[in-house]
């Protein structure tokens, strides 16, 4: 026991951060494919879209988690102190809203989606704030660099989620749309532990200033538009898959997307370990490209692999996962996971630009989730074509940010190199 402690001591925050977001990664797959197995492709279809809605949800959120990371580096004393509370205040008063609109609408999206009952959008609805409010927390320990706890707010909420749900469906009688929704929605309570709202004064009377709120509100505007170009990207292929083909070919390529999908979802670990370190180099003057640079060669590296071992071991990979009545989609696992590759490799410089308050990025990357679309919606003659139009997205996607890097880099040279020249003429 003495072993394992001095080992843990050695490891730094970051790498433990990195390893838990691994396994909370791989929980997350194995409840997926739990809930696909145990269900049968009927009762799966509607807990399918709820984990689709919580994927959206996590998107949201995530604007007021990197919210809340870029300005806990940024602020200190009193404006730090006025901008937690502002966060948690804006986090709930949005939660509650959206709540409310679910709820009031619930039955309208159950015939909409098709599902078994309302109750299941319903108990998901009353969940929604502790949801924001959770990633307000994130933000908080994120932007500290408290990685221990950051990694800890993620294990609680997926262990709950994955525990508490097949112990509902195993045990409890109720229609397995409502006992999953209910196994999301207790999970996010879990997930609020570790929490510290010590000092939290949601209505408090202290304000930031109009500058700083200002500042503020850009980078949620910014952020909110680019997550949700994330899920334009992330989740209309699956939509319009289902629009166009049959049930089969439908499930086929979702089994398809959760494989594939590994990647980006890895890349995550990355872009929460990057966000804070390039504002805190920002802030102290020190260049920030090497840090790009690395984690673009980590998940380069990680996505190269991934691909090789999808393009080497199709059919093994998909028996593995969802058993031999999906093989016929195998020869499109290797493509489909370097349309995701290319995407993970892009999401880093977006972040990147981001964390500088380069918004340009911004905009490539939703005019490039919004041509997505419309190439699927031109080109779907088949599963094949879809797939392809993706990776034609996603390589432009890479070498417009690429580019833009470049000409960034260029020009902030040339703005140093007349800087000198000015300099030693003063001389």
């Amino acid at each position: 026991m003495s072993t394992i402690k001095v080992a843990l001591k050695k490891v730094s925050p970051k790498h433990l951060f990195m390893g838990s977001a691994l396994l909370v990664n791989g929980g997350n797959y194995l409840y997926n494919l739990l809930l696909g197995r145990l269900l049968g492709p009927e009762a799966f279809a509607d807990a399918a879209l709820l984990v689709t809605l919580l994927l959206v949800l996590s998107f949201v959120g995530m604007t007021f988690q990197l919210a809340t990371t870029k300005f806990a580096v940024l602020f200190s004393d009193e404006t730090w102190i006025a901008f937690k509370n502002t966060m948690y205040r804006y986090a709930l008063v949005f939660g509650v809203f959206t709540g409310i609109l679910v709820l009031a609408f619930s039955k309208n999206l159950q015939e909409l989606f098709n599902t078994q009952n309302h109750y299941m959008f319903m108990i998901f609805a009353v969940a929604i704030p502790l949801y924001f409010v959770m990633s307000v927390n994130r933000g908080r320990f994120q932007g500290r660099h408290d990685f221990g706890k950051l990694a800890a707010t993620y294990q609680t909420e997926m262990w709950s989620r994955l525990l508490l749900t097949f112990a509902l469906l195993l045990l409890v009688p109720f229609e397995p749309g409502i006992l999953i929704a209910a196994g999301i929605a207790l999970s996010f309570v879990f997930g609020l532990f570790p929490s510290d709202f010590k000092g939290v004064q949601v209505f408090s009377k202290s304000k930031l200033a109009s500058v700083d709120l200002r500042q503020v509100w850009i980078f949620i505007g910014l952020t909110a538009g680019y997550e949700l170009t994330q899920i334009i990207i992330n989740n209309s292929d699956i939509l319009l898959v289902k629009h166009y083909f049959n049930d089969k070919d439908a499930g086929l390529y979702s089994s398809l997307a959760l494989i594939g999908r590994v990647v980006y979802f890895v890349a995550w670990m990355f872009v929460m370990l990057l966000m804070p370190t390039v504002i805190q180099k920002q802030k102290d003057g020190e260049p920030t490209a090497p840090i790009l640079f690395k984690y673009v060669f980590f998940i380069g590296g990680l996505s190269t692999f991934i691909v090789f071992v999808c393009f080497l071991f199709p059919n093994l990979i998909i028996t593995l996962m969802f058993g031999d009545a999906y093989l016929s989609i195998a020869h499109l696992l290797w493509k489909y996971a370097l349309a995701t590759s290319l995407f993970a490799v892009s999401n880093i410089f977006a972040y990147y630009f981001l964390s500088l308050n380069q918004y340009s990025p911004v905009i490539l990357s939703g005019l490039l989730g919004f041509s997505q679309v419309a190439l699927i919606m031109l080109y779907h003659d088949n599963l094949e074509t879809v797939v392809h139009m993706q990776i034609i997205a996603m390589v432009i996607l890479l070498v417009a940010q690429l580019l833009f890097f470049i000409i960034k880099n260029s020009s902030s040279d040339t703005g140093e190199k007349k800087m000198d020249l000015v300099g030693n003429n003063t001389l």
